[in-house]
Parts: C-alpha cells; sequence; structure tokens
C-alpha cells in the first residue's frame, strides 16, 4: 500500500484499519461484496483517513462500480493530495472513461511523488497518446518498460506510436529518421507485422535491400498466409538481385490472392530479367487485366518486347518490329485516356536494351520520347506547374540531375570534370542526386555544389525541389538507366535542357534541347541519328582524371586456367555482346589454339546464361568445344579487374558499344586493345582513346580485321610489346584536358 497520512483520533483509526484489513482478506478471497461493505464501515468509522477511501474505491472499482470507485479516489485526495496511490487511480479511472485531459495532471503528479512508478509512466504514456503528445507518450513509455519489461500491450501501444512517428518521417522524406523510428517499433514489438513491413519499405527506399529482405522475410513468416507480405519480400530480393527467389514469392502471394495486379506486374520484371521473356509478357498482360488502367504494366509489356540479353534462336530485328508495333498500340492507348496516373509508367521500364542493337534507333526512341513527354506535360499541367521563363541569373544556375554522385562510369565521365572545372564566378552548380548511398565522390560534389538535394523523394518533391533552386540549365549526365532520372527529363523545367552521353544514345525527348557528346566519338552526319541538337565538345567531351588503382593479381591456378595459355579479356556486361558477332570468338580461338577468354559475369545469372549458351552454340558451329576456351568469372573490384588485365595478353572490345572507362583502365595496364569502329557514337569510344593515343592501328573497320589484330597481338609479342609502350608513353595525354570544360562554359553563355 502506498503513503498516507491519517487525520483521525487514534481508536478510530484503529477499527478503520482493522476493517480495512478484514476488508482486504475478504477481497483477497474474491468476496466483493463483503469487501466494500468492510470499507464503507471503515470510512463511516474515521472519515478523514485517506486510506478508508483509497481502499473503497480499489473495492468499488474490481466490483465495477466506476463512478463509486472514482468519488471514493476523489474523496481521498482531498484529505491526502500527496497520496500517489489515489493520484494514480483516479487518473487511471478517468483514462478509462475517456477523460484523459483530466486523468494527466493527475499521472503526472504519482510520478513527481514516486519517480520510480512504473505502472504510472505506462499510464502516463497512454494519456499521452490520447492527448496526441506523441513523443511525450512514447519516453514514458519506453520508461515504464524498463521496469515492466513484459507488458506487452504496453509494447503493442508504444510500437504503434514509433510507427505513426516514422511514417510522418517517410511521407516527408525524412527516411534516416524513418529507419530509426521503424526500428525502435520493431525492438517494442519483435512481432509486429506492420512495423517490420514498413521497415523494409523504408530500407527498400535507399537502396539497403538485402536489410528490407530480412524485415519483408519476417513478417512473411509471422503472416504466411498475407498475400501482401509475399509481395513485399519479393520486391526485396529482385532488388537484391534474387530473381528466382523472388519468381517464388511472386507466385506465392499471387496464390493467395490472384487479383493482386501488382504481384503480377512485379512477376513480370522478375521473369524478364530472368530471361524468361515469353512468360513476362504474360504476367504483364495479367497485370492490365485485372487493372486495366494499370499505366505501369502496359508500358512494361512494350519494354519488353526487347530482350536484356538475345538467346540462342532470337531475332533481333523480330524485336525491334514488335517493339514499334506495341509502341504504336500503347500510343494509342494514351490518345484514347490512358490513365491518370501514366506519369508512374514513364521510367519504370525504358527501352534500355535497343541502344545495343547497332542500328539508327532514332526514329523508334523520338516515338518513345514524345510519348514520354506528352504524359509527363499532362502530369505537370494537372499538378498547376508552369513552364519555367527565360535564363536569368548570374551566375547561371546550373542544375545536374543523376543517380550516380558516386564513384561510377557515369560520374568519372562526363560529370565529375564539371564540378571540378567550371568556373564557379559564372556558374553556380545544383546537384540533384536522385541515388542511393554515397562515398567519397558524393561528398566532393556536395562541397563544389551551390546547394545540393539528395535522399529518397517522389516525383512531386523533386520536382519542387528542382523549381525552388530556379536552374537556368538543366543538365542530365545520362537518360536511361534511373526511372525517375527520365521521368524529370521528360518534362520542361529549366529554359535550356541538356543530355550527356553517360548512356550514348540520343533521348528521344522533346523536352532535351541539345546533346553533349564529344568530338573523338562522332561519325561524321552524326547529327542525323539524334532528336536533339549535337553538341560535339573537344576530344571527349569532358575532363578525365587519371585512375589511381592499386592491381590485385589474379590466382590463376585457383580460377582453373592454365597460366600458360594467352589470357583475352573480354570486359563488357552480358547484354553488350550482340549474337551478330559471336563468332569472332571462335574464330581467335581456331586461329590461335589453346587460349583463354575472360567474360565477367552479371549480378544475374541468367543474362549470364544466356550468353554462355550463345557461346557454346558459336564455338560448336566452329566444331569447337566452348569450355575448353571460355572463363566466366565472379564481377570484379577495380583492384582485382586491373590485376587481370596487367596479366592479360589482349583487352577484346565490346562490338557496337564500346567500352569506355574499362578502356581506360586498359590503358593504365598497358594492355594492347582490340576494337572496331562502329556506325554510332556508342560503338566508338574504344577507337576515340586509342587515336588520341595515336594508336589507330589497333582501330579494325570490320570484323575480320578485329579477329586479324587480335591473333596478331597474341602471336607477335615484339609488336604487342610495342603497342604497350606507345600506350604507356601517350596515356597522359588522356587526362586533365580541360578544353571540353570551357567549350561547355562558352556553350552556357551564350
Amino acid at each position: 500500500m502506498f503513503g498516507w497520512r491519517s487525520k483521525e483520533p487514534q481508536p478510530h483509526r484503529r477499527v478503520a484499519e482493522d476493517l480495512i484489513a478484514e476488508g482486504n482478506r475478504a477481497e483477497d478471497a474474491g468476496d466483493l461484496v463483503r469487501a466494500c461493505r468492510l470499507y464503507r464501515e471503515a470510512v463511516a468509522a474515521a472519515p478523514r483517513l485517506a486510506k478508508a477511501h483509497l481502499n473503497l474505491g480499489i473495492g468499488l472499482e474490481a466490483a465495477g462500480e466506476a463512478s463509486g470507485a472514482i468519488a471514493s479516489y476523489e474523496a481521498a485526495l482531498a484529505i491526502d493530495p500527496a497520496n500517489t496511490a489515489a493520484n494514480y487511480n483516479l487518473g487511471r479511472s478517468l483514462y478509462t472513461r475517456g477523460a484523459s485531459a483530466q486523468a494527466q495532471p493527475l499521472l503526472k503528479q504519482a510520478l513527481t511523488l514516486q519517480p520510480d512508478f512504473p505502472q504510472a509512466r505506462i499510464m502516463h504514456g497512454y494519456v499521452l497518446q490520447q492527448l496526441g503528445r506523441l513523443d511525450e507518450a512514447a519516453a514514458e513509455l519506453t520508461l515504464g518498460l524498463e521496469g515492466r519489461p513484459d507488458d506487452q500491450a504496453a509494447r503493442a501501444v508504444l510500437s504503434e506510436i514509433l510507427l505513426v512517428q516514422a511514417g510522418a518521417h517517410y511521407q516527408a522524406g525524412r527516411h534516416s529518421a524513418a529507419i530509426d523510428g521503424y526500428r525502435r517499433a520493431v525492438a517494442a514489438k519483435p512481432d509486429h507485422v506492420a512495423a517490420l513491413s514498413d521497415l523494409g519499405t523504408a530500407l527498400l527506399a535507399v537502396g539497403r535491400s538485402a536489410e528490407a529482405r530480412e524485415y519483408y522475410g519476417r513478417a512473411a513468416a509471422l503472416e504466411p498466409q498475407s498475400a501482401a507480405a509475399h509481395y513485399n519480400l519479393a520486391l526485396a530480393q529482385r532488388e537484391g538481385g534474387e530473381s528466382e527467389a523472388a519468381i517464388a514469392s511472386f507466385r506465392r502471394a499471387i496464390a493467395l490472392d490472384p487479383s493482386l495486379a501488382p504481384a503480377h506486374y512485379g512477376l513480370g520484371h522478375a521473369l524478364r530479367e530472368s530471361a524468361s521473356v515469353d512468360e513476362a509478357l504474360a504476367a504483364f498482360r495479367q497485370a492490365f487485366a485485372l487493372r486495366p488502367d494499370y499505366a505501369e504494366a502496359r508500358w512494361s509489356y512494350v519494354m519488353a518486347q526487347l530482350p536484356a540479353v538475345y538467346g540462342v534462336h532470337d531475332e533481333p530485328m523480330a524485336s525491334r518490329r514488335k517493339f514499334a508495333a506495341e509502341l504504336a498500340n500503347l500510343e494509342q492507348w494514351f490518345a484514347a485516356g490512358g490513365s491518370a496516373q501514366g506519369f508512374m509508367a514513364v521510367g519504370a521500364h525504358q527501352p534500355f536494351a535497343i541502344a545495343y542493337d547497332e542500328e539508327d534507333n532514332r526514329p523508334l526512341l523520338a516515338r518513345y520520347g514524345a510519348l514520354c513527354s506528352r504524359v509527363m506535360a499532362d502530369w505537370q499541367r494537372r499538378e498547376g506547374l508552369p513552364s519555367p521563363g527565360e535564363r536569368r541569373h548570374r551566375p547561371q544556375r546550373i542544375g545536374i540531375v543523376s543517380s550516380h554522385f558516386r564513384s561510377h562510369s557515369v560520374w568519372n565521365a562526363p560529370a565529375k570534370g564539371w564540378f571540378r572545372e567550371l568556373d564557379a564566378s559564372r556558374f553556380a552548380l545544383y546537384a540533384f542526386d536522385l541515388g542511393a548511398g554515397e562515398d567519397a565522390q558524393t561528398k566532393f560534389a556536395q562541397s563544389r555544389a551551390a546547394r545540393y538535394e539528395g535522399g529518397p523523394r517522389d516525383l512531386r518533391q523533386w520536382v519542387d525541389a528542382i523549381r525552388a533552386c530556379d536552374p537556368d540549365v538543366l543538365i542530365y549526365p545520362e537518360v536511361g538507366m534511373h526511372p525517375m532520372t527520365a521521368r524529370l527529363a521528360a518534362l520542361r523545367l529549366a529554359p535550356l535542357q541538356a543530355a550527356s552521353w553517360g548512356h550514348p544514345e540520343t533521348t528521344g525527348l522533346p523536352t532535351i534541347d541539345c546533346y553533349l557528346s564529344a568530338q573523338a566519338f562522332e561519325p561524321p552526319g552524326a547529327e542525323a541519328y539524334y532528336t536533339e541538337r549535337l553538341v560535339a565538345l573537344p576530344q571527349f567531351g569532358c575532363l578525365l582524371e587519371r585512375p589511381n588503382v592499386v592491381p590485385e593479381y589474379p590466382d590463376l591456378a585457383r580460377a582453373g586456367i592454365d597460366p600458360g595459355l594467352p589470357l583475352l579479356i573480354c570486359p563488357g556486361m552480358a547484354f553488350k555482346y550482340a549474337p551478330k558477332h559471336d563468332w569472332v570468338f571462335p574464330e581467335i580461338a581456331r586461329r590461335l589454339g589453346p587460349c583463354r577468354f575472360i567474360f565477367f559475369r552479371h549480378w544475374n545469372r541468367a543474362l549470364n546464361e544466356r550468353l554462355a549458351e550463345r557461346l557454346r552454340a558459336a564455338f560448336s558451329a566452329h566444331s569447337l568445344e566452348a569450355g575448353r576456351f571460355v572463363s566466366f568469372l565472379p564481377w570484379q573490384t577495380p583492384a582485382q579487374f586491373h590485376g587481370w588485365m596487367r596479366r592479360a595478353d589482349v583487352y577484346l572490345d565490346t562490338i557496337g558499344f564500346s567500352g569506355f572507362n574499362t578502356a581506360l583502365h586498359a590503358v593504365e595496364c598497358s594492355l594492347p586493345i582490340v576494337t572496331r569502329e562502329g556506325r554510332f557514337m556508342r560503338g566508338r569510344l574504344a577507337s576515340g582513346i586509342l587515336k588520341r593515343l595515336g594508336l589507330a592501328e589497333l582501330v579494325a573497320p570490320t570484323e575480320q580485321a578485329y579477329v586479324d589484330l587480335a591473333v596478331r597481338l597474341v602471336e607477335d609479342a615484339k609488336y604487342s610489346e610495342g603497342v604497350a609502350r606507345r600506350m604507356e608513353l601517350a596515356r597522359a595525354s588522356l587526362y586533365e584536358d580541360v578544353a571540353p570544360v570551357r567549350a561547355l562554359e562558352a556553350l552556357l553563355a551564350g
């Protein structure tokens, strides 16, 4: 029993105490009627004894007489305002009747009188929650649970409060605070499915798919019959590159709820990534059959006509014809009304694969780009966002919009040089970082920007952030790799908008005014291949820094490779290899005899297998066994990659879609490069480097000449060593050239 003070004469108090003691025994025996009668007799014997009123209140409350209990607690407090138990019990009783405003000061008083009172802490937390004072409520419940860790009801309430707070942070784009809040909600109640799921969603939004998968998996284990739980788990698995696991989870969600259209849509993406194109198309069709206005599913159905990697029996031109036909259907669907949510489809799935066909893509991409801009313009009108005015700031405000403000080929070339060398007295750089994660290069961009905006946001939030900076020019280092980049680039958000060659292909977007390319890469008449005004800046179109990588040399025996064999490095990802060029590898092998082609695996095993299957067929057509010549190694760190190139004999550039950053690394390793100059800029990156080095002889005019050159570089050691020496002597000329930046400044000032 809690402390009290008596104002009754001693004889009356002794009688009341005896009655209270007898009432306590009756209450313990479950006889509440007798207990309350004895407590009333105690009150009658000693009406100024607070303890008697308090015990009567407790008895009446136990008997279900709430009004009488409250009156008794009030009587006890009238006698003894410092009675901790009376303050607590009255506060708790008022809370249960919905009178939280009256309960709060009573519970606060109880805690002032006795700070170490966990039940009162918890009850005070409940009251503060009802009053909307969530921060204080969470603090009180946390303290209360330290004294009552097994109070599951309190844990549930605390978890709900933390969930609401974290959700507010998430909606406001404060993802770090949201993740912290969701973690606290899960810690308070580890089996809280909504908290686990929301934490997974917040982690997935910042690119932490492995952690998201853990929490989604726990939610699915707790609710195995929840289609939503399996769907969320599938999203994280797919984001983490686990296509097979994602397919299984999407299928489980669909089995539980066949009408869940987003699960069919997600399954379509996972199947496409696993190279099951026909099944992917069927999944997309089912998604928009269930939801006819499902613009993302219709859009993805069109884009999926282009396989990421062609199989043995695929015909690229047939795929292009299907793409064109389905694009026409999509244009008609939008023209007929489409969906108000159509803007969400733009960029969700892009015709990235079309760039790997060595064909003039301008006609198709112009239609695609016009559709993107038309859909996004409708959204812009509905949002009431006017087009920007004329350029007017001094210094000019240059916005750079990218998901690659970190160590990445798009940052290294072309974007980093702008941050290093653009004249800060004339041009203020505004960085809009759409990506997840950061490194030293992110910090460098932040240090050089007049303003840096980063972190996951939705479309309207990004548009508002860009408009708030009121840029005179927006530059997109690449358009084609990130969904949000595509949506923003399809809007008119600055008087002048440009794209650059981080993705070396026309955007097709009428909202992009010019394309910043490079003189070293463009063929004669190249302007015909762009919907934008082509601006070929000097040399490589950007300033390059020399790579600084300490090589980590490979253990050939551990990799199962005979160190005595010639090694030919094939550095491209699977989608860079076009089927029509597969024959060059067995032809080189036929002429060289024993040798090893070193390929590197993409994270998506299905795409690697498609390429491997094609190579097996190509070698078989030459009566050779691919396994004796071809090795697929895990993707390497820069240090490991350098080690392989320093050990190799020849670098075989991808034909039709050339390497640039990988070719620069080969130059740093003095590794002779073989390339075939392409018809378009995207196939002329390595040839541009070689010509700058004075090694145009390594640029083959045909595939047969490519084979001849590869064979010569392996067989003629003296010639190969001479090429390596010339490369070493000339490579400094590739770096620290500010001419492209000065030319860009002149363009921006014009």
